[in-house]
């Protein structure tokens, strides 16, 4: 048996359970949930387990009360496939009236149902878990905290030990626990499985609607190329039309993200909206991004040597992955990733702000000087933009790159920081 890798969700989790009677821990397949939930769980339901799944779900009609008995907190792996567990957790941690009772792990959310009842407002409490961030897998020194950088260090202290030829592979194979401690052949294979299940049957079991896998690729191949970007569904649909010779509608479209979304392979980035000097009008348009950087890679067909060779491609893909490593690091600080773009151009790849008001601005560039410098005048620009009359300035200004062999501090206070020098 593989030794668990520590997870960042481990201390989350936790603090979640003395918090609520139930916990629902959500996000993609093959992320960990199961495997992480189980290191606190003292009991356990697999709803699915192919022996029993019929059984189970009978079960939840008849008397679902007998399917949450064992010692808590106990796991109810997949729980939506019977949505009627649901109401059950919920009048079982009333009956109780105590915390830290039942983990329910999910990789889709489940169809609007009638057998649900209740909505679990004070009951339950959510804890989203994503594929692997560079610090968990063992791939970032963890030199330069993200929580340390809201104290504005006048100085920070890293080493980057990867090279682009690394950076490429890590992009291609994701941050899939599987795949962390495998040789690189068998690690590269685990994203395009992982991909080749959500065409050929993970989209359809989101909502229950057949779809044509031939659609669904060229869907997920225009959503690779546009990564990072704010871009309307009816241009994802003129981009599909213009690669392929069978068209696909508006509505398709819609209805083929909204499905992803829901197994949590698409996890798009809302607009930051700040207070500003002037009247700029402030884009609110999400920012589209996988979940993981590997599913671009794998709907593309594209391997780590292609990315080297395409650094274009290479750039939009690394700031995915920068992305979902900063939610990871955000949200374990009490923090979200927004974006910020107005209608002069003016852009900031990702806005870390905190519940207490703090805020972080931050850049993702792969690197260069051109690139860093680029970086710098949309930092300073919009630190210009905002009203700090009506709320705070920026606690802190940086750019996340993905070469360079340092993370230090600039004169002008900007945090340049390696992505593999980061932790939470």
């Amino acid at each position: 048996m593989k030794e668990y890798r520590k997870r960042i969700a481990d201390k989350l989790l936790l603090e979640k359970l003395e918090e609520k009677g139930a916990v629902v821990v959500e996000g993609p397949k093959w992320c960990g949930k199961t495997t992480t939930s189980l290191q606190v769980a003292k009991s356990l339901l697999k709803m699915d387990e192919p022996n029993k799944r019929d059984d189970n779900i009978r079960m939840s009609e008849i008397d679902p009360g007998r399917l949450l008995e064992g010692e808590p907190p106990r796991l109810i792996d997949e729980w939506q496939i019977a949505p009627k567990i649901w109401d059950a957790v919920r009048y079982e941690v009333d009956l109780r009236d105590d915390e830290g009772q039942f983990i329910l792990t999910g990789s889709a959310v489940p169809v609007d149902s009638d057998e649900i009842k209740h909505s679990g407002t004070g009951r339950f409490t959510w804890l989203t878990m994503r594929p692997m961030s560079l610090y968990e897998s063992g791939e970032s020194s963890g030199e330069v905290s993200l929580e340390g950088l809201f104290s504005e260090p006048e100085s920070i202290t890293g080493k980057n030990s990867m090279d682009i030829d690394k950076l490429s592979y890590v992009i291609c194979r994701g941050g899939w626990p599987r795949a962390i401690d495998m040789k690189e052949r068998p690690a590269l294979a685990q994203a395009v499985d992982y991909y080749d299940g959500i065409v050929r049957s993970d989209i359809n079991r989101a909502d229950g609607v057949n779809k044509n896998p031939e659609r669904v690729k060229r869907l997920m191949r225009s959503y690779a190329r546009i990564q990072g970007g704010q871009v309307a569904n009816t241009l994802i649909k003129d981009d599909i039309a213009a690669n392929d010779t069978e068209s696909i509608n508006e509505d398709t479209v819609a209805s083929y993200i909204s499905a992803l979304k829901k197994i949590f392979v698409v996890e798009d980035m809302p607009a930051w909206n700040p207070n500003l000097r002037s009247k700029t009008a402030i884009r609110t348009s999400d920012t589209r991004y996988y979940v993981d950087p590997s599913i671009a890679t794998a709907a593309l067909g594209i391997s780590p040597k292609d990315l080297v060779n395409d650094l274009n491609t290479m750039g939009l893909l690394f700031e995915t992955m920068c992305v979902r490593d900063l939610r990871v690091y955000a949200e374990a600080i009490g923090g979200q990733v927004f974006h910020y773009r107005d209608k002069s151009g003016l852009e900031c790849d990702t806005v870390i702000h905190l519940r207490n008001g703090c805020y972080g601005l931050v850049e993702v560039k792969l690197g260069g000087s051109t690139l860093i410098a680029e970086g710098v005048k949309n930092l300073t620009d919009l630190r210009d933009k905002i009203d700090i009359t009506k709320m705070r300035e920026p606690s802190f200004m940086a750019i996340v790159v993905g070469t360079g062999e340092y993370a230090y501090r600039r004169e002008d206070g900007i945090y340049i920081i390696p992505i593999a020098c980061l932790k939470n």
